[in-house]
């Protein structure tokens, strides 16, 4: 019995069995998609390929992607108050936040307040777990959905604080 068995499997091996099934069940896909378009069917119905450029996929709602440093509407000022505690939270030290301390007169009062200077973010070694973002007092930093953070050369993934400002141009295509 073993010999059967083992002679039936390097008969399927060498003929390519499996190789075959899988292409009959494509050819069987690609067949029933050109008798549904000839027959007056929506052509994009019987397309099984997703068309990325043309039309951007669904993340999933938990997905983190690209980071932002939100405003305030109103003022337009950065919401963030230079507390540091998104930096001392991130496992990898992929934030630095430069902060200085500026005299503010309330009156007769004067106090001192830190105001963020500069804000970088390396997203090239980012593992984008978000510990960053539910930390934040002021949730001024959060992970987008968007995903697509290509770029030419290393320097472009160190994102600086107007980079982060104003977030990631994302290129729409027509059909």
């Amino acid at each position: 019995m073993s010999e059967r068995r083992s002679i039936g499997s390097v008969l399927s091996r060498l003929l390519l069995v499996d190789l075959f099934k899988g292409l009959a069940v494509t050819l069987r896909y690609n067949a029933r998609a050109l008798v549904e378009a000839r027959d007056g069917a929506d052509p994009t119905q019987a397309i099984y390929t997703a068309q990325y450029p043309k039309e951007r996929p669904l993340v999933g709602e938990r997905w983190r992607g690209a980071p932002k440093l939100n405003n305030d509407p109103r003022t337009g000022e950065s919401l963030c108050i230079a507390c540091n505690i998104c930096a001392l939270v991130c496992p990898v030290d992929v934030i630095s936040v430069g902060q200085a301390n500026r005299e503010v007169r309330d009156g007769e009062k004067r106090k001192k307040k830190k105001v963020l200077t500069t804000f970088e973010f390396d997203t090239s070694r980012c593992m984008f777990c978000g510990l960053c973002q539910e930390q934040c007092p002021t949730l001024c930093l959060e992970l987008t959905q968007e995903f697509e953070l290509a770029v030419e050369s290393r320097a472009g993934l160190v994102w600086d604080r107007e980079m982060l400002e104003k977030g990631i141009h994302v290129v729409t295509y027509k059909k």
